[in-house]
């Protein structure tokens, strides 16, 4: 008997499904409301001042499909607990429900730009800190690279970030021409931008991973199953530091989505990152800290 073709719901339903694993992050998870200006949870209060321990406010930038809800969860009033200002964006919207950082890459940054300029404006601190997760933690490059961002931002942190694409263990040229039919690439841009090479990327990647005046780190787990393979999240150039977690924590097992969701470790990481001059050992133990 003949192989039967899906029909065309179906195939942009598996298109869309692989399209999620660029994010590291649900599809679902996104439901949630974003958090109120004042949060509940020390976040997003545009009322704090940074405190001469943390003069700069920290910025997280969520992944896609996701939104500054659920990606920020654990680390939002982890960071707020410690003593940040800390503010978190949602970018990226196509029109449709559920639909966070899935528009244009370019124009995500330019909402990046906007949502910097008025937490400098409110705090009035002359720096940010930017983390990010998985786009959120590429996208800011082209903020810093196009957009005016290098003057603005003392240091990214990117956690499992798409910086040279996803293979998709090798089927990412699939999902590119599977995603013709469907318009994949003008529905939801940011997916296909994510692909290893990509023009986006090609773009933002010509003449080196950096600029001047920024500083870099890139936290990442081997067992990332989206943004594949693991190494090509990290970059290249000066004032760049590239973590392996496993490095740190040889038993951590860490995946894609809980690197940036709810790893402990990770988080441990990030506040050694914000304020080295009181870093503490990041090893297991961390994860109870």
């Amino acid at each position: 008997m003949a192989r039967r073709t899906p029909p065309a719901p179906l195939r942009a339903l598996r298109i869309l499904l692989a399209a999620a694993a660029l994010a590291g992050a649900s599809l679902a998870g996104a439901a949630h409301a974003a958090p109120p200006a004042d949060s509940a949870g020390g976040w997003n209060d545009y009322s704090c001042r940074p405190s001469h321990a943390h003069p700069r406010p920290v910025v997280l930038v969520h992944g896609t499909g996701a939104n500054s809800l659920d990606n920020w969860f654990v680390l939002a009033p982890d960071l707020a607990r410690h003593g940040y200002c800390v503010f978190a964006l949602d970018y990226g919207q196509v029109g449709l429900p559920l639909t966070h950082g899935l528009g244009p890459i370019e124009r995500s940054a330019g909402q990046l730009g906007s949502f910097v300029d008025h937490v400098l404006a409110t705090t009035g601190a002359h720096e940010v800190d930017v983390v990010g997760h998985s786009q959120g933690g590429m996208m800011p490059r082209y903020y810093l690279k196009f957009l005016g961002g290098a003057d603005k931002v003392h240091h990214l942190i990117g956690i499992a970030p798409s910086n040279h694409g996803t293979t998709l263990h090798g089927l990412a040229p699939l999902v590119r021409v599977a995603g013709r039919p469907v318009g994949l690439a003008r529905t939801f841009p940011a997916v296909s931008q994510q692909l290893a090479g990509s023009r986006f990327l090609a773009r933002l990647n010509a003449g080196g991973d950096t600029v001047p005046g920024v500083h870099y780190t890139v936290l990442a787990t081997r067992y990332d199953l989206n943004v594949t393979p693991y190494w090509s999240q990290f970059l290249h150039g000066p004032d760049v530091r590239n973590v392996l977690i496993q490095d740190l924590c040889p038993v951590n097992t860490a995946t894609h989505e809980s690197i940036g969701f709810t790893d402990r470790i990770t988080h441990h990481e990030i506040r050694n990152v914000l304020d080295p001059a009181h870093a503490t050992p990041t090893t297991c133990a961390a994860a109870l800290s």
